[in-house]
């Protein structure tokens, strides 16, 4: 198998009139979403092959429809979040250097206000489906080419666009179909971004093995009752969601009014998930449902490492993230470069086949995380430094601990704190600054320096360069920043200063 679209394809043969999509204006079959994917792939075709597709259209079926034509053309898609701020869209499409942009009616305007050159959605579904365009692009494919990009926080500001191959995806997939055993009785509540790489799971999963994919409505979690009434309403029996979300019902205590009646599988990552409202769930909920921490970076398509919840835990214990993958090899490197023993801290490493290929239009970055097997010096073998501290409990199972770099994990997305800082770096009389993560408090808080009284004035120019998920809980303005004796930040010493403040 070379392309992902050969699991869409079987499953349309096995499944034509299914509904396998849905959002709330649409409930689309799979004949549907192939053939509008065909004549948006019939009309990239003329556009030039393995170029990049921007597809700035919200989380709609729309969306599906755009992304699985571009790769029928034998493109590649990066879906850009429509709620971003202008810049950081602008930055994403500047490295990608003029990519074709399609959109919809919904974010025309949003099109028009960024000055690109676009076409409409509406537009490239009428397209004739031209089949031997369509052969020819196949053809000429291999499962190296890239399926698509999903740009990520970057340290310097500038977000960084993680490239991910056909062949990685398919071997991830291929993984996880297998062990949650997925297949067309499956019915995924999809609760993550269509630009963030745990969508990555439930979205795929459904492209192989004929589940049912609902986009949950967003103002339904604010409203968690009404969370669960959409679950019920669709039969949900499968959800793959951030901590954050997952945390929703034991924090308003909704099982105390109403339950999902039909969940068997509960799954999540992207960030630590609290012990205490797991067992919310695991105590108010039958018996039989399967609990599943999954773990991993962009970089692993999805995931590396997996935890099935076998045993009771205290609400103040941590859960393991488990141990590999099939097909995914991980391991622990210790300060000396060497493997490390049980219960010795390390960075985890990842060898694979999920693994990407490297960062779009960044070689330094690639080569920093991108590296020879410190472990294997008799060939080349690349593999990813995750940059995760982990070790291994006396069960096997590895433990995480901590981010070796400023970077965290916070509502299921990886941010840089550099980009955070970037953004406030940008607001005209701020001197210096930096932002900490207060993790037992759940606080991100951004600490300047500078003529700017008013830290108002700094959260704004901070939203005006970062994602929502990455606004600083709170602004703090100090005389002096700590200084090391080299005369650098001393991050240590802020810690414990915010603390004070």
């Amino acid at each position: 198998m070379k392309n992902v679209l050969e699991f869409f394809e079987a499953t349309v043969s096995r499944f034509p009139e299914k509904v396998g999509f849905t959002d709330e204006k649409r409930k689309a079959t799979f004949a549907e979403v192939r053939n509008n994917a065909k004549a948006i792939g019939s009309f990239l075709c003329d556009l030039g092959r393995r170029r990049p597709v921007a597809v700035l259209i919200d989380k709609t079926v729309n969306c599906i429809d755009a992304m699985l034509g571009t790769l029928y053309a034998d493109d590649f898609y990066v879906v850009v979040d429509v709620h971003s701020p202008k810049d950081r869209i602008v930055n994403i499409l500047a490295t990608l250097e003029q990519p074709l942009v399609i959109t919809d009616a919904e974010s025309e305007e949003l099109a028009k206000e960024l000055g690109c050159d676009y076409f409409l959605y509406e537009n490239a579904v009428k397209t004739e489906v031209d089949e031997k365009k369509l052969s020819d692009a196949f053809s000429a494919m291999c499962d190296m080419d890239t399926a698509y990009i999903l740009f990520t926080s970057g340290s310097t500001g500038m977000p960084k666009g993680t490239v991910i191959s056909h062949r990685a995806l398919i071997s991830y997939i291929n993984w996880v179909t297998a062990e949650f055993k997925f297949d067309e009785n499956t019915s995924f509540g999809s609760q993550t971004p269509l630009y963030f790489s745990m969508s990555v799971t439930d979205f795929y999963s459904t492209v192989k093995c004929g589940c049912t994919y609902h986009i949950i409505p967003k103002i339904d979690f604010t409203f968690p009752v009404n969370l669960v009434k959409f679950l019920n309403d669709n039969k949900v029996n499968t959800i793959y969601w951030v901590p954050t979300a997952i945390s929703l019902m034991p924090n308003f205590k909704v099982f105390d009014a109403v339950k999902p009646e039909y969940i068997k599988t509960v799954l999540f990552a992207g960030e630590v998930m609290p012990t205490k409202q797991l067992n919310y769930w695991i105590k108010n909920l039958p018996d039989d449902i399967t609990y599943a921490n999954l773990f991993g970076p962009t970089e692993t398509t999805d995931i590396c490492t997996f935890y099935v919840v076998d045993r009771e835990f205290a609400d103040d214990a941590s859960l393991p993230i488990g141990r590999h993958c099939d097909n995914c090899d991980v391991f622990i490197v210790n300060n000396d470069g060497k493997l490390a023993a049980e219960g010795e801290e390390g960075e985890l490493y990842a060898r694979t086949t999920f693994m990407a290929d490297g960062y779009y239009k960044n070689p330094e970055k690639t080569a920093e995380a991108f590296v020879q097997n410190p472990l294997n010096s008799f060939y080349p073998e690349k593999v990813y430094k995750t940059g995760d501290i982990v070790k291994y409990n006396e069960k096997g199972e590895i433990i995480y601990i901590t981010r070796k770099d400023f970077q965290i994990k916070r509502q299921g997305y990886r941010i840089e704190l550099g980009e955070i800082e970037a953004g406030a770096n940008s607001v005209e009389n701020v001197k210096a600054c930096a932002c900490i993560y207060d993790k037992d408090a759940d606080c991100l808080a951004l600490i300047y320096e500078g003529r700017v009284k008013d830290p108002n004035v700094v959260l704004a120019g901070v939203k005006a360069k970062v994602p929502p998920y990455m606004y600083p809980d709170k602004v703090l303005r100090i005389k002096d920043m700590p200084k090391n004796a080299n005369g650098k930040l001393d991050r240590k010493k802020l810690q414990t200063l915010y603390k004070e403040l």
